[in-house]
């Protein structure tokens, strides 16, 4: 794989991306390109390079990059909107869209995590979009923060909110907590973040409450049916325990035709290394699936 390091903007925003092309990249020639976006602390360094280091194997020109907010990307530290995110992934649409060697009608979305339910929404009402992928994603904001918490956690949440919505409107400013305070990580991915995650460039700052808030009015299955005629691709770990699989299985329910679930064999991100057998059939089905739909 060959990565060549870009800029582009959204919303005059400069944000740092990556072009990742085949080893046997030939200019000039047209490729099936797909932008593969990040979850929660959503960095290009993530996952988006580890799948794309599959995925060149396989042809595809790959994009990632950083958020708004993120590494090296321009915008305010901390501060964490899901519709903010959604519009960047459509500006890095139109970013590669000027590439003479992307196929700009064939371009793909994967989604990890958090990311999922912005590649769904992106798919939703973007038809530059030609299929889409959401992998290990939660797709009703609340309904996913009321799994996750106890009824009396969930009752502090909402306190907490209502004190910094009056701090945001007299002040303009959203409070800043920790990283996972409301975003719980179960033992293994815990385990996994601390071992395999902490230690990239940016990660663990501080988040705004505002987050919260935006997680909370997200919700992909009021729009997923939008998404059809576009190929919906849904896969879902098995035991994952921080996004339950009950999250991906209700938007499937809800989609329309074109659509194909895939069960992951795995929790969260237990499986998340370029060697490991699971990885690789993931990568192998996401292959089969964006052949048939671009």
């Amino acid at each position: 794989m060959v990565e060549k390091k870009v800029e582009f903007y959204s919303d005059g925003l400069k944000l740092k991306g990556s072009y990742y092309y085949p080893e046997q990249f030939v200019e000039g020639e047209k490729y099936p390109a797909i932008i593969i976006n990040s979850g929660y602390q959503g960095f290009n360094e993530f996952y988006p390079k580890l799948f794309a280091e599959k995925l060149t194997e396989k042809g595809y020109l790959c994009f990632g990059f950083d958020y708004r907010g993120f590494a090296d990307s321009e915008g305010e530290k901390g501060r964490v909107v899901l519709e903010e995110q959604v519009r960047d992934i459509q500006h890095a649409i139109s970013y590669i869209s000027t590439n003479e060697n992307v196929d700009s009608e064939k371009i793909g979305l994967i989604g990890w995590g958090m990311g999922a339910c912005n590649v769904v929404h992106v798919a939703a009402k973007d038809k530059r979009v030609k299929a889409v992928a959401g992998l290990n994603g939660f797709y009703n904001g609340e309904r996913w923060l009321k799994a996750i918490h106890t009824y009396v956690d969930f009752v502090e949440i909402e306190r907490v909110l209502e004190e910094d919505r009056r701090v945001r409107a007299t002040t303009g400013k959203s409070q800043l907590a920790p990283t996972f305070i409301h975003y719980p990580l179960d033992p293994a991915t815990k385990d996994y973040v601390e071992n395999e995650l902490s230690s990239v460039y940016g990660f663990g700052h501080e988040t705004q409450l505002l987050f919260t808030d935006s997680i909370l009015e997200t919700n992909a299955e009021d729009i997923v049916e939008k998404v059809s005629p576009v190929p919906l691709f849904i896969g879902h770990g098995r035991d994952n325990l921080l996004h339950p699989n009950t999250e991906s299985v209700s938007l499937f329910q809800k989609a329309n035709s074109p659509k194909t679930f895939y069960w992951i064999e795995g929790k969260h991100n237990d499986f998340m290394f370029g060697d490991h057998p699971e990885f690789i059939r993931l990568n192998n089905k996401l292959d089969e699936f964006f052949q048939n739909s671009l």
